[in-house]
């Protein structure tokens, strides 16, 4: 199943999309029909959606016959637009981008020996087809990163990596914009990549049990229909179960959690000359299995 956040008429709700994704079916049908009070945003669904809850609701959806409405008559919005926390990112999590960086000013001479972890503002993230803020007063330097992120689904310390499957409730698509400017002047990420609009996410969550574990995934980045980056989750450095098990080592993950989990080759900065993005420039982050994010940069 996929579920997602979406606005009618002004009105925050959360739904499931339906299997041919042309419509969303309200959580708070599906709930009353289960007898149990209808969690109000993404966050608070996730804290209760254990195994038995996901199979309930599947079950019903199936019995039942909901109208659903149109993908066309709603806003879809960032499945979280809120995080709890700020997102966990890896850096340098696929060998052609920590090779692609070799040499560029701010960048390292070396590929990761172990996971590089930092962390990003979204108050609130973005969704698809919102529009990218440029930020002219402070930088001109915009970069697009496609991203699997993941999303824990209960809280978890010291996680066994033959366990970690137990703590993910589903994956969606981030898009870690990033002010390469900002990013060589403070000497680190944090600035560079939480300005206002840099966290574009959805368009939905692709529940777990709809992508095969280990996860291998195609994942690609178009900027006005060009390809940019072009690859594969597997080529991860470091993969999803050493990685989650490695944070959670003395530091509890929990539930609504988002890790993001690195950039292929392919970025803006990875070009001669760059390839930063330009005002009106449309950005297509798309990973199988989950869908694409559309987004645009400011006029």
């Amino acid at each position: 199943m996929y579920f997602a956040t979406y606005k009618i008429n002004d009105v925050e709700e959360i739904g499931v999309i339906s299997n041919d994704k042309k419509k969303v079916v309200s959580m708070k049908g599906i709930f009353n029909d289960l007898g149990r009070e209808c969690p109000k945003t993404m966050n608070n669904f996730i804290e209760i959606a254990d195994d038995e809850l996901v199979q309930g609701i599947k079950e019903i959806l199936e019995k039942n016959n909901y109208d659903g409405i149109s993908l066309d008559k709603v806003k879809l919005c960032a499945p979280i637009p809120y995080p709890k926390r700020n997102l966990i990112c890896l850096g340098k999590n696929y060998l052609d981008h920590a090779k692609e960086t070799i040499g560029l000013p701010g960048g390292t001479e070396e590929i990761p020996k172990f996971p590089i972890y930092f962390t990003k503002v979204a108050n609130p993230a973005i969704g698809d087809g919102d529009t990218i803020k440029k930020h002219t007063e402070i930088t001109e330097m915009i970069d697009y990163e496609v991203e699997l992120a993941i999303i824990i689904g209960k809280d978890g310390i010291n996680i066994k990596e033959e366990e970690v499957e137990e703590y993910i409730f589903g994956y969606t698509i981030v898009n870690d914009v990033s002010a390469r400017n900002i990013q060589r002047k403070h000497g680190q990420w944090f600035k560079g990549k939480s300005l206002e609009t840099f966290c574009p996410m959805g368009p939905y969550i692709a529940h777990k049990s709809l992508i095969n574990f280990p996860v291998e995934l195609d994942i690609m980045c178009k900027v006005n229909g060009e390809i940019r980056q072009n690859s594969n989750t597997k080529n991860f450095i470091f993969d999803i179960p050493y990685v989650i098990s490695d944070l959670s080592k003395g530091m509890k993950l929990q539930a609504g959690d988002i890790i993001i989990t690195g950039t292929p080759a392919g970025v803006g900065l990875g070009f001669k000359p760059f390839k930063f993005l330009k005002p009106g420039d449309v950005v297509e982050c798309y990973i199988e299995k989950i869908g694409t994010l559309t987004n645009k940069l400011e006029d």
